[in-house]
């Protein structure tokens, strides 16, 4: 819901517009104060129709004019006495130099301003015949008013004077690929118009024809013509769709009359010149409905875009005052605003008039509309306007029409008028009163001998002037005979010689119909061909439209199969890529495990080969069994043999610290282990021995020792030494990578497995069995191979959190 000072209704008769919008602003304007009105909208929605009306129904524009002429008509002053300068000012001169000015421009070839005498143009006569005879009350009768009028439009934010005389087509402009006019002998643009201020700080366009009117139908007949030059094209929504914004301004210029109540009063600060102007704005639309293509689609920019400046200048002077800002307006943004900026900041009366249209294809851009129509009800711009003080007398022309009516009664009265006060004279009159006067005929005398003789000489004297007269007069007549007799000779000759050329005209006009007429005909065949061919080119046009739409969808269509099909590899990628990683680490461990348990297998057998070849070659007689300290000596002797090869393929070392770096340990023996009791023990120098690795015990060393035991195929007890060295991860941490493995094994000389704590068996099987399984619960940090270690997968530990 949007509220507005006044609403009409679709069947609102265009009396009733005018008398409540525009008929404040005619008033205003015979009063010296400026006055804006515009009408706003939609494209199609009736804004051309409610500014200028349609036959038998005028609009705004013909009833503002009805209504200044019927107020100032007997109040007008003659042609020339205001005259308009190049500076949006007025100058004022005299009655004489005014007529001079009118007989100069009559001499002209061409009359520069409209005749009111002539005959009005049938094609407008019905819309400015309006019988309202509206007018306004209190004009000043002692003041002289003369109405200028101007036409221009606003195209793609030019100027351009619709008043101007060139040869100027005004549907099909020529414009080349730069967006200039083109010139040549055929065609010549007009020029655009600059905008100026005044020294009022008033804007307004240089240049601009203005032409002085006297009448309603005069003014009118010169709008007419500007608007058959103001340019308007066929578009989906409108079938003569204006595409400028065109501004009708009419000037008042009034001067108050001198003391005598006869001429204007010849003082240049008395004069007060005010401006109605009518615009009827290009309407707003999208291109996407009206199908704007080219010149069309250069033009909708334009136009919403001064549009969309319009509304903006609106809503920044809304927000000064309400907020109290001082925000710049932008009114250069536009030539529309830039124009009226004055109106805006408070020099007369603004009046919008909304035009809505009902459908609904238009609802959304008709609440746009709306919207900023409603906002703009709360920007107030108006404000006093100082009128120049006179001093003289009011009422002082009808006093001084009154004083020389009286004056010639009273003459007429006394017998006569005198001198040159009476009006024109006959030319009797004028003989009569060149004959010497009769002197007086009364005889008061029987002996009076003076009387009859001055009055003989009298008409002796007339009687010889009459013949004087008499005989000039038949010279005259004579002469004049002899002068028509002439110039009937001559019109004779003249009218053979016209008749001869005539003829040959008539000739020559026949060959041009023949030709015209085939010119036509050809005309009707080529406009039959061309539209054929645009109907043809509509055809294709669409095809083309349908087979470009069919070719970006299935072009789209591809792009999307294409980013699946990309996606689907690179995603079919990792997979075969993970799975090819895992199944190589699957192979690794299951090969590495497989050797383990062949070369365990193997080691069994020859262990039992031993055993049978022992029993073989042993003497019949049983050599005593040696006590366990000998065993222990011989493990002893045993073990200063040199260390034996681990049974893991030898690995390649990485690259270590110096030993002159000092090295150190950490000693990681779990508390599970079982004592072996060997002479030879692993001595690792500057090392530090732990139950649990922890990272603070790895953080101070570089080696890594763990001693881990498990039970061999034979019984016997094996200890490996797996080494490794310290790094730092990324995350600040410890790791450790393992790099050797030091095997020390116990044997029997006489081949028996041996326990190592008979008294005990079942805590050793305990820890026996238990020495695998609790690998994870002795290891509480990371441990992992190296890339390419032949350790096999049974050493890649990750121990869980503590």
């Amino acid at each position: 819901q949007y509220s507005f000072k006044e609403v009409f209704g679709t069947l609102v008769v265009q009396k009733e517009l005018f008398d409540v919008v525009a008929k404040p602003l005619v008033e205003d304007l015979i009063r010296g104060k400026n006055g804006l009105l515009f009408t706003y909208g939609v494209t199609g929605s009736g804004k051309t129709h409610t500014m200028t009306g349609s036959p038998g129904d005028g609009g705004l524009l013909p009833r503002c004019l009805d209504m200044i002429f019927n107020s100032i008509g007997p109040f007008q002053a003659k042609r020339f006495v205001f005259k308009l300068d190049d500076k949006n000012g007025v100058d004022v001169q005299s009655e004489v130099d005014a007529l001079l000015e009118r007989q100069r421009r009559d001499a002209l070839p061409v009359p520069k301003t409209p005749s009111g005498k002539r005959h009005i143009d049938p094609e407008f006569a019905d819309m400015i015949n309006v019988q309202d005879h509206c007018r306004v009350e209190d004009v000043d009768e002692d003041n002289v008013y003369s109405v200028f009028v101007s036409y221009i439009e606003i195209y793609n934010n030019y100027i351009y004077d619709l008043l101007e005389e060139a040869p100027f087509e005004p549907i099909k402009p020529k414009w080349n690929s730069c967006n200039t006019p083109v010139r040549n002998g055929d065609f010549i643009p007009p020029q655009s118009k600059m905008l100026r201020e005044d020294q009022n700080h008033n804007m307004y366009v240089t240049g601009c024809t203005e032409v002085e009117v006297k009448s309603t139908e005069e003014a009118f007949e010169v709008f007419w013509r500007g608007q058959k030059k103001r340019r308007i094209a066929n578009t989906q929504l409108n079938r003569e769709s204006s595409r400028s914004h065109s501004v009708f301004i009419i000037k008042l210029a009034q001067a108050p009359l001198d003391a005598d109540g006869d001429n204007v009063l010849q003082e240049k600060e008395q004069i007060t010149l005010s401006q109605l102007s009518l615009v009827d704005l290009a309407g707003s639309e999208r291109t996407n409905r009206t199908k704007a293509e080219g010149n069309r689609l250069r033009e909708a920019g334009n136009i919403n875009q001064s549009l969309m400046t319009l509304r903006t200048c609106i809503e920044v002077l809304r927000e000064n005052q309400l907020y109290g800002t001082n925000k710049m307006v932008p009114y250069r943004d536009s030539k529309l605003t830039h124009l009226f900026k004055n109106y805006f900041d408070g020099e007369g009366k603004v009046r919008m008039i909304v035009c809505v249209n009902p459908k609904a294809e238009d609802y959304e851009e008709s609440l746009q509309v709306m919207r900023f129509a409603e906002m703009t009800q709360e920007v107030e711009v108006a404000r006093p306007v100082d009128r120049p003080l006179c001093g003289l007398t009011p009422g002082r022309r009808f006093r001084n029409q009154a004083f020389r009516e009286e004056l010639a009664r009273k003459l007429e009265m006394r017998g006569g008028p005198l001198g040159g006060e009476t009006e024109e004279q006959s030319v009797a009159e004028m003989l009569l009163q060149n004959f010497p006067p009769l002197p007086s005929c009364e005889l008061l005398d029987i002996n009076d001998d003076q009387t009859l003789p001055k009055l003989i000489e009298a008409l002796e004297q007339r009687h010889k002037m009459r013949q004087m007269l008499s005989e000039e007069f038949a010279k005259n007549v004579l002469a004049f005979k002899t002068m028509l007799q002439e110039f009937d000779s001559s019109v004779l000759s003249k009218e053979h010689y016209i008749q001869g050329k005539l003829s040959e005209k008539e000739k020559t006009i026949a060959g041009q119909k023949t030709e015209l007429e085939r010119l036509e005909k050809k005309i009707k065949t080529l406009e039959y061909k061309i539209e054929i061919l645009e109907k043809t080119a509509t055809i294709y046009e669409e095809d083309k439209r349908n087979l470009q739409q069919e070719l970006e969808s299935k072009s789209q269509k591809l792009q999307r199969q294409a980013s699946d099909k990309r996606r689907l590899e690179a995603r079919l990628q990792g997979m075969v890529a993970e799975t090819t990683m895992k199944w190589e680490k699957e192979c690794e461990r299951r090969v590495a495990a497989k050797q383990l348990e062949m070369q365990n297998k193997l080691w069994v057998k020859d262990e039992k080969l031993k055993q049978l070849k022992a029993i073989v070659t042993e003497p019949k007689e049983k050599p005593e069994r040696p006590s366990r300290e000998r065993d222990r000596e011989k493990a002893v002797q045993r073990s200063l043999s040199p260390p034996p090869v681990p049974n893991a393929p030898p690995v390649r070392l990485r690259h270590r610290r110096s030993r002159s770096a000092g090295e150190r340990w950490v000693d990681h023996k779990p508390p599970s282990n079982v004592p072996t009791e060997t002479v030879l023990q692993p001595h690792v120098p500057h090392a530090i021995t732990v139950a649990t690795a922890s990272e603070k015990a790895l953080a101070k060393c570089d080696k890594y020792m763990l001693t881990h035991q498990e039970l061999a195929s034979d019984g016997e007890i094996e200890t490996k030494l797996i080494k490794g060295d310290v790094f730092k991860t990324r995350g600040g941490g410890q790791a450790v990578q393992f790099t050797d493995i030091e095997t020390l094994k116990q044997e029997s000389p006489t081949g028996r497995k041996r326990r190592s704590s008979p008294s005990h068996p079942d805590p050793l099987g305990e820890a026996a069995d238990s020495e695998w399984t609790d690998v994870e619960t002795r290891c509480s940090v990371a441990v992992e191979m190296r890339a390419g270690s032949a350790l096999g997968p049974g050493y890649q530990h990750h121990a869980q959190p503590k």
